[in-house]
């Protein structure tokens, strides 16, 4: 009976979330339910083509591996959900369904930005992140990475502490606002990790991001895994 349950559930997945940009993105694997060993998608979604770099290993620590089978499918549902309300909440952010998580990229033409060589939140970005916090509170089995980083103009050991500054300056406002700091890790690229050409004013500026990844934590895993009897 569980494995008819999370065939069905499977399938509905197929056609239950066609509207939603988020979850017309998600990683074809994580929707059949298929074991994978590392979270290498997701990794890539927030630092780039740099994924396989060694220096990246304490980043994919904190990620995990993928999830699979009936609890895989489980958890995706979940976050799936997770998806498509912020994308309701936050239409100018760019909100991505990868592997068993969310990745949501905030440059400066999406919702929290910071003026130049600043790391303080504006009242602007202030108020994308309340409704980010909002979906937090909503969705509390999840864990949150804050990824901060920054163009190639300037020094790197500048551009190194100003993501830093950036990345905790946006997990202490999630704190602020009621967040557990239990559920967040943060961390920083400086000018390191480019998803964008750096060589193009429109690379810069989306290079210079903060990247928030939503992850599924032990509970809920432990719950998935035990209502698909794995």
């Amino acid at each position: 009976m569980k494995k008819i349950t999370i065939l069905l559930i499977a399938l509905s997945l197929t056609f239950s979330f066609s509207s939603c940009e988020a979850t017309k993105n998600a990683n074809n694997k994580q929707k059949g339910g298929a074991i994978g060993a590392t979270a290498g998608a997701l990794l890539g979604a927030i630092i780039g083509n740099n994924a396989g770099n060694g220096k990246n290993s304490e980043l994919g620590a904190v990620i995990g591996g993928v999830i699979g089978g009936g609890a895989g499918v489980l958890i995706g549902k979940k976050m799936d959900d997770q998806a498509k309300k912020i994308e309701t909440e936050m239409p100018g952010a760019v909100v991505e369904r990868v592997d068993n998580g969310i990745v949501v990229t905030f440059d400066e033409n999406s919702g929290v930005y910071f003026d130049t060589n600043k790391s303080d939140i504006n009242a602007k970005s202030k108020e994308t992140l309340h409704k980010l916090t909002e979906v937090f509170k909503e969705f509390p089995d999840t864990k949150i990475l804050v990824v901060g980083h920054t163009d190639s103009s300037g020094r790197d050991d500048y551009n190194m502490t100003l993501s830093e500054k950036r990345a905790k300056a946006v997990t202490n406002y999630l704190i602020n606002d009621g967040i557990l700091g239990s559920r967040l890790e943060t961390m920083w690229y400086g000018e390191t990790q480019p998803k964008f050409d750096n060589a193009t004013p429109q690379g810069r500026a989306k290079n210079r991001r903060v990247n928030i990844a939503i992850l599924p934590n032990g509970d809920m895993i432990e719950n998935a895994k035990k209502e698909a009897g794995q």
